[in-house]
């Protein structure tokens, strides 16, 4: 069988993936690397790469563990990055970052968002908000950093609950860092905490109580503070038996403006607590939009862009 025929059998086999055979994937397995690389950029749009790439992980002829790491060539990117936004000149009292979330799976869409912001001169930086891998496998964390690493502006990627399958979280604490941490741009504390409680089998503490309430008597010299996180309160992560808790201690951080989610895929505003305190969430990066927070020392906006 020539490689073009094999090339084209591979075609056909991912766009009818329920066809597919333990033959057929023998078949690809004994082809050239090149090909490989073809299976793999074409499959791993659907829901059957993560299958091929476990079934590779068993292969004598590759060397490649589904959460292996070793190849990565950056990691804490996360403490990288917070390095350059807290540098960013904060003369101006006008603070303009991006919101994005749930970018599992979307290539293309993503690859565009990083084109849209690459073209924009007002972006501080970008928040991704979770969820970047569908499995928790270290080539999609891979795939997916060397698109947002194409970004002219920092970026920083909590935890989300799709992250956190399998060894994922290892892979995530190697890539981008600790599971909470948090930064200050333009006299504003912005706190970032992983709430998918579910995933971790309350065998964590999540959320962490003592770190958020180091925060409780922040001394840094701030004016407000904003909170993100992946899974809001009342959602299928979240420890709600933790709930009011949680809301206690961020109504005593300074200045609260307002809170950031992804993970449910759709734009929401909610007053989980009816005090005042809206969350707001994102669409998945599929809907190809995101949201831009604009904040001053005495008000904040935000707007939802298409691209």
């Amino acid at each position: 069988m020539t490689r073009s025929t094999i090339v084209t059998k591979l075609l056909t086999l991912t766009a009818h993936p329920l066809h597919i055979g333990q033959n057929d994937v023998i078949l690809m397995l004994k082809t050239e690397n090149n090909v490989m690389e073809t299976m793999l950029q074409h499959i791993k749009r659907s829901w059957l790469y993560p299958v091929v790439l476990l079934f590779l992980a068993s292969c004598e002829l590759f060397e490649y563990h589904p959460y292996d790491t070793q190849n990565f060539d950056k990691t804490e990117v996360n403490a990288a990055n917070i390095a350059k936004i807290e540098l960013q000149d904060n003369q101006s009292d006008t603070l303009r970052f991006v919101l994005i979330g749930d970018s599992q799976r979307y290539y293309d869409e993503t690859e565009d968002f990083v084109d849209n912001i690459n073209q924009r001169n007002d972006i501080d930086f970008v928040i991704h908000a979770g969820d970047i891998t569908d499995f928790g496998l270290s080539k999609e964390y891979e795939w997916m950093y060397d698109i947002l690493d194409k970004l002219q502006v920092p970026f920083v990627t909590l935890i989300g609950n799709h992250d956190v399958i399998g060894h994922g979280k290892e892979v995530y604490l190697t890539v981008f860092g600790d599971y909470n941490f948090s930064f200050v741009s333009h006299r504003t504390r912005f706190i970032c905490l992983n709430t998918n409680a579910l995933e971790f089998d309350y065998s964590t503490p999540v959320p962490d109580f003592d770190y958020m309430l180091g925060f409780m008597t922040d001394s840094a010299d701030i004016d407000q503070t904003i909170v993100v996180m992946h899974a809001p309160p009342y959602s299928d992560q979240f420890n709600n038996n933790s709930a009011l808790m949680f809301n206690h201690i961020l109504g005593e951080y300074k200045n609260l403006r307002f809170c950031l989610h992804g993970h449910n895929h759709q734009l929401e505003v909610n007053d989980f607590f009816d005090n005042g305190i809206l969350y707001y969430g994102c669409e998945d990066i599929s809907k190809r939009s995101y949201m831009v927070f604009t904040v001053t020392p005495e008000n904040y906006s935000y707007t939802i862009e298409q691209f």
